[in-house]
Order: C-alpha cells, then sequence, then structure tokens
C-alpha cells in the first residue's frame, strides 16, 4: 500500500509540476536516474523524439523519465498493438497523457513466454475485461495481472509507473 500511495505521490506531484515549471532539457538516454521531476516541456520532448526515433512497425518505443529505485516512470509511444504483459512482482500505473486505446486487464495471456524471472509475455489476452482509456485517465494494473493495449487509436502516448511489491515487515 506505501509503494501505491507514494506512486500516487509522484504522479501527482509531476502532474502539477507539468504546468508550472520552466523547460529544461530531456533527460538522454541513461540520464533519468536521480531525477525526481520531469517537466511538461520534457514531455513534449520526448514525445517528439519518439516520433523521430521510432522504428518503421515499431508499436511501442519506451523511454525512461525518472529512475528512483525501486521505482521507474517511463514515456510509452504506443502507434500499434504490442504484446500483452505480466508482472509477477510489481503492480504498474498507467496515466494517458495524449490518445486513446483499448485496454485490456485480467484473463490469460495467450503464447505466454517469460521474458525475465519477473515478467511474462503473450501475443495477446484470452478473456479479461476492455476498457477504453483516453487522455486524462489513470489505471492501476495489480501484480500477477495480465494487461494488453488491444487496439490503439492512431497513437497513446502513456506515463507508466511501476511499483514493487512492498517488502513484508
Amino acid at each position: 500500500m506505501r509503494a501505491v500511495i507514494v506512486g500516487l505521490i509522484l504522479v501527482g506531484a509531476s502532474h502539477a509540476a507539468f504546468a508550472q515549471q520552466p523547460a529544461a532539457p530531456p533527460a538522454a538516454s541513461g540520464q533519468s536516474a536521480g531525477r525526481t521531476m520531469v517537466s511538461a516541456a520534457d514531455v513534449t520532448a520526448l514525445i517528439a523524439k519518439a516520433r523521430v526515433d521510432r522504428k518503421e512497425g515499431q508499436a511501442l518505443f519506451a523511454q525512461s523519465m525518472i529512475q528512483l529505485q525501486p521505482y521507474n516512470v517511463s514515456l510509452e509511444y504506443r502507434s500499434a498493438v504490442a504484446n500483452a504483459a505480466v508482472h509477477k512482482a510489481e503492480a504498474e500505473l498507467f496515466y494517458v497523457v495524449d490518445g486513446s486505446a483499448m485496454l485490456v486487464t485480467g484473463g490469460k495471456l495467450k503464447d505466454e513466454k517469460a521474458t525475465n524471472a519477473d515478467n511474462l509475455n503473450g501475443s495477446g489476452i484470452e478473456g479479461g475485461v476492455s476498457r477504453h482509456v483516453a487522455k486524462g485517465d489513470f489505471v492501476m494494473v495489480p501484480e500477477g495481472t495480465p494487461h494488453w493495449f488491444s487496439a490503439i487509436d492512431g497513437t497513446i502516448v502513456l506515463m507508466s509507473l511501476h511499483l514493487p511489491r512492498g517488502v513484508a515487515k
């Protein structure tokens, strides 16, 4: 629960900061570690970078915005359907920065494969609950829950915050 509260505080603080802070250069690859703030101008620059750097046919282009262990905040630029995923040891909070898509949560991964010890992916999801998400929406995906953007309406830009399971005390 503490991780969720910290995540929501980070999201709320960054959302308020987007409208108030002067422009700063966006984080270059590998320079997000230690950053605790990303301005609206930074986000705009990251979106522009994604449009330019995304390869033809690349469904998902992700860039790290903040890495403050154990949290990772990324900007995801999605232009097509990518793999479904399950994160075994962390929840994922999405904030829709721009665009819209159909998000499926729950159900069972199709063609499930382990990407590492804590993550699975698949070609899609059987079953689950579909919901249309759009600019301004927040969605929390609990750990161990399959999730998949099954349809993208043009493009969708997301802020993704991974929230590791808290250590029992």
